[in-house]
């Protein structure tokens, strides 16, 4: 499973690569487990933020307000938030801090089954991760050599998730998102990585076509794009070690 991935190398990849400004303050260039990120999800209105309470100034970055009318408003949005998913029920935030670093990756198969993740999916809480590289394990010489997965072309990955907001009765708000897979025991580049003898999984990259499509499918259409991407698309590189 992909544990850890390389955020944008270039401010200006947001906007030319999703239509989204880019993060006001600088994200870090290696996101793991509990550590920020940020992600993209369906442009939700004022109005709608301040009906289920998440209208934080903190959530939202580099989302630019325009006094014109004759503009479009924007689809998407780009907004801070950790690595590793924390349900909305989960009641403390020494708990939220355990679930997170488990919560990295979802299986799409049990994505509506889950007690962890079936409110997000069903309510629309979909989102796309924007990265230029994810890490697996090689273990095909017996020992675990870092991957780095990229495209073919060098462009940025948009990768499928889940978003969640999580707040306790003190005031403390968590903005997470996880990862979703699908097998790829078949597939013909990510078959070699990870565990051996144990299940092959990899990231749901999406195809730029379908970024909107993705955020603004019903739950039922939604599964639709949960898929692999074609190994000749991709590109694997040995690295010295995990950053």
């Amino acid at each position: 499973m992909s544990t850890q991935y390389e955020s944008l190398a270039l401010d200006t990849l947001y906007p030319d690569a999703f239509h989204v400004a880019a993060p006001l303050a600088p994200v870090g260039r290696d996101v793991w487990p509990r550590k920020p990120g940020v992600f993209i999800r369906q442009m939700v209105t004022q109005a709608v933020q301040a009906e289920e309470g998440t209208a934080t100034p903190e959530a939202t970055v580099g989302v630019e307000a325009t006094a014109t009318t004759e503009i479009a408003p924007p689809t998407r949005e780009l907004i801070e938030g950790q690595l590793g998913f924390v349900p909305r029920w989960v009641k403390s935030a020494s708990d939220a801090k355990l679930r997170a670093t488990k919560m990295v990756n979802t299986r799409s198969e049990t994505v509506t089954t889950s007690n962890n993740t079936r409110d997000a999916w069903l309510t629309g809480q979909r989102c796309i991760v924007p990265m230029m590289a994810f890490l697996e394990d090689d273990w095909r010489s017996g020992k675990a050599v870092p991957t780095r997965i990229t495209r073919v072309d060098g462009k940025p990955m948009g990768v499928a998730g889940l978003w969640e907001r999580w707040a306790n009765a003190e005031g403390e708000v968590i903005v997470s998102y996880t990862l979703l897979t699908v097998n790829a025991n078949s597939h013909a580049l990510m078959h070699r990585y990870q565990q051996p003898g144990n299940e092959k999984r990899m990231l749901v990259v999406l195809n730029e076509g379908a970024f909107d499509a993705w955020l603004s499918a019903r739950p039922e259409k939604a599964r639709e794009f949960m898929r692999a991407y074609p190994a000749n698309l991709l590109t694997a590189n040995p690295v010295e070690k995990k950053r």
